[in-house]
């Protein structure tokens, strides 16, 4: 029966421990929340932030069509992750198209230029954000999240989005209002953990490109102003491991991290790809990064990446992500 539902024959296991997981978290961190023990609001915390974490990398496989056999079947898991973790002001198939150009033009293509938008924005906004970004509060992200919703409002040809973003607005207002009733502290450790599962997911697109990055909304094309071929693609791919020692902890972001295995062939799923990964690179190429080598840099350049006109350069050697600064507001969440 697994053979007629998931998309490969030796997915059934994997999938359904990881989405039951996914699911049974997420329903689970709201019970500890609500908790008078601070010990399990904490847990409450960490457990919401990780079931988010893992809804958005499964928006991602499903987006990719790894899990199940039919589109349509893809369609409606992406769906549901983007309503778990927050994206669902976006119908699925855009956030899907516009990562699909990421791969097809070997490109980060985004949806709205925030440096544009920081740099001619009144000195005071400029200021605010960078200050934010400065305290570790991932301003960017937001900004990009807050566009999404007031894009229908902004663009005359995206009107016809107004009445989604209105329902989904109300939806999710109605959700929130029911449990600041039950408990308005959990409302607060809520957002918590919603800016903890941003910050992880803005860490891990920090470091796996050094692409171009181009501002474009609907339909555009790319300049044709140099070969982006598979090398292209590959050299300026990166895998920031969360453990080379110890393989198992890159579950902990859905082997998302086995970035390069992942470009190499888009359409393995998510289990496969540390086999992949062996198959392409020791711990030694430069492609690699381990996360532990990146921590001193995503301190040092918070602010720096957020306005910087590139995302800097990875070397060779013991040090050689020491000036690649990393990439701002390019989650595959916060597309239309």
């Amino acid at each position: 029966m697994a053979s007629t539902i998931f998309r490969y024959d030796d997915s059934a296991t994997p999938n359904a421990l990881a989405l039951g997981y996914t699911a049974l978290s997420y329903i689970a961190s709201l019970a500890l929340l609500v908790a008078a023990s601070g010990w399990l609001n904490a847990m409450g915390v960490l457990l919401l932030a990780h079931s988010l974490v893992y809804s958005a990398y499964f928006l991602h496989e499903f987006a990719h069509g790894t899990i199940f056999k039919t589109n349509a079947a893809n369609q409606r898991g992406g769906t549901a992750m983007s309503w778990i973790n927050g994206s669902c002001y976006a119908p699925f198939s855009d956030l899907r198209r516009k990562h699909m150009r990421h791969h097809i033009d070997r490109a980060d293509v985004i949806t709205f230029d925030y440096k544009r938008f920081l740099r001619t924005a009144p000195a005071w906004v400029r200021a605010l954000v960078v200050a934010l970004e400065w305290a570790y509060i991932p301003a960017v992200e937001f900004i990009m999240r807050a566009y999404v919703m007031l894009l229908p409002f902004l663009a005359p040809e995206r009107t016809a989005g107004r009445k989604r973003i209105l329902f989904v607005l109300a939806v999710r207002l109605t959700f929130f209002a029911a449990l600041a009733w039950i408990s308005p502290k959990a409302v607060v450790l809520y957002f918590v953990a919603y800016a903890l599962f941003v910050t992880v997911l803005r860490f891990a697109d920090a470091y796996q490109h050094t692409y171009d990055a181009f501002a474009v909304l609907a339909g555009g094309s790319i300049p044709n102003d140099k070969v982006r071929d598979h090398a292209y693609e590959q050299h300026n791919t990166y895998s920031n491991l969360v453990s080379l020692g110890h393989p198992w902890l890159n579950l902990l972001l859905l082997n998302f991290s086995y970035h390069n295995a992942h470009h190499e062939k888009p359409t393995a799923p998510w289990y496969r790809l540390p086999a992949l990964h062996r198959e392409l690179y020791s711990g030694e190429d430069v492609q690699v990064l381990p996360m532990a080598s990146l921590l001193r840099g995503f301190h040092r350049h918070r602010v720096k990446r957020v306005l910087s006109d590139d995302y800097g350069v990875v070397t060779t050697g013991a040090r050689k992500a020491e000036d690649f600064y990393g990439a701002v507001g390019v989650s595959f969440l916060t597309a239309v």
